[in-house]
């Protein structure tokens, strides 16, 4: 697979973390397509959920499909005729950025949990760092995805003015108890396969069943029940796709559905860095910035125009809270657009459902 798309940027070294402790020598990963205009006033960046890289569609150097590759393109819903769209992976995810399973410098050793706390506040800042280093001072559009919203809340918050309309889909001001639940279960799934030890494992020793319980976990949740009803009702397994000599063994096709996805995700992502930026999602909370009010916290943000999406099926960012950051953002003096999807995918119809999706953001950013 070539990987001469994504391009490096060096973080200031030190670089700070919020919660303590700094970064030597620190990069983070991002890919752009279109072309930057003279005023550098097009620019819109995309902040991903938990696991996807910076390859959010194919571009010359690198063809291949990207998680969005139905949203992003000349004369798509983000069309890149005429936006210079730029999305960065995640400080602390291991698709190109600086992570626990990078060499820490000073020590010639993986950092594994000796990599500091992460917030996903160093996540906005080690963005921002990347947008800036392009010489863009603003950015016409700030677009977040999921734990990406979250990391977009932290970027307009920490950096007034750098942002001039923004889109946040599928999103929170804050992770709710049943999100919190379902993350901490699926760390403790990693913690507790015993090759996970403590951190230290190698590919000849990886978590896989830890890590495939983690991501069984996280299908389930991102998707709904509606839609599971609709996909595989009781359909029972065919004999032959049955191993009856496992006791207590796969028996119904969601089983071995669940199965396949686990098994194409598990070496895909670094254990230590799933853990990471799990929970980095869990601590993220905008009220911080409220002294503990969540509408005070989103009124401290300052863009023209944003565009909010929800959909009703999601549990895992359930739709009232969509409906906050909708009514912070006006308080805060945006015009804001709020969209109800009734799509019956859940948490990740904003992957699936792209009929619905394009036109909402197309229609948006065709406003502009």
């Amino acid at each position: 697979m070539s990987h001469d798309a994504r391009r490096y940027f060096s973080l200031p070294s030190p670089f700070p973390m919020k919660r303590g402790g700094e970064l030597h020598g620190a990069r983070v990963a991002f890919e752009t397509w279109g072309a930057l205009s003279d005023a550098r006033d097009n620019a819109l960046l995309i902040l991903t959920g938990l696991s996807p890289s910076a390859h959010a569609a194919s571009n010359e150097q690198d063809p291949s499909p990207g998680w969005w590759e139905a949203m992003i393109g000349p004369g798509k819903a983000i069309d890149t005729d005429r936006w210079f769209v730029i999305c960065v992976n995640s400080l602390g995810s291991d698709k190109g950025s600086t992570c626990p399973a990078s060499i820490d410098p000073a020590t010639g050793e993986p950092y594994r949990l000796s990599f500091p706390e992460l917030a996903l506040e160093d996540v906005a800042n080690a963005a921002h760092a990347a947008v800036s280093s392009l010489g863009i001072e603003q950015l016409a559009c700030l677009v977040g995805c999921s734990m990406g919203g979250m990391s977009a809340l932290a970027y307009m918050l920490l950096h007034p003015g750098s942002v001039r309309t923004h889109i946040s889909v599928d999103t929170a001001p804050q992770a709710q108890p049943f999100a919190i639940a379902i993350r901490s279960l699926q760390r403790e799934a990693i913690r507790l396969d015993p090759q996970w030890n403590n951190g230290r494992y190698d590919d000849a020793h990886y978590p896989e069943t830890g890590m495939s319980i983690a991501r069984k976990l996280g299908v389930i949740t991102y998707r709904s029940a509606m839609e599971w009803n609709g996909r595989f009702a009781r359909i029972r397994l065919d004999a032959e796709q049955r191993d009856d000599d496992v006791p207590f063994g796969f028996e119904f096709q969601v089983e071995s559905y669940l199965e396949g996805h686990a098994q194409r995700f598990v070496r895909t992502f670094d254990p230590n860095s799933y853990l990471y930026l799990s929970r980095a999602s869990d601590w993220f909370d905008i009220s911080e910035y409220g002294e503990g009010s969540i509408q005070a916290g989103l009124k401290r943000i300052r863009v023209e125009q944003a565009l909010v999406i929800g959909v009703s099926t999601d549990i895992l960012f359930p739709l009232e809270q969509q409906e906050q950051i909708a009514e912070g953002l006006e308080a805060a003096g945006a015009a804001v657009e709020f969209v109800a999807l009734d799509s019956p995918q859940g948490h990740d119809a904003f992957l699936v459902d792209i009929e619905n999706y394009s036109r909402a953001i197309g229609g948006f950013l065709g406003r502009l």
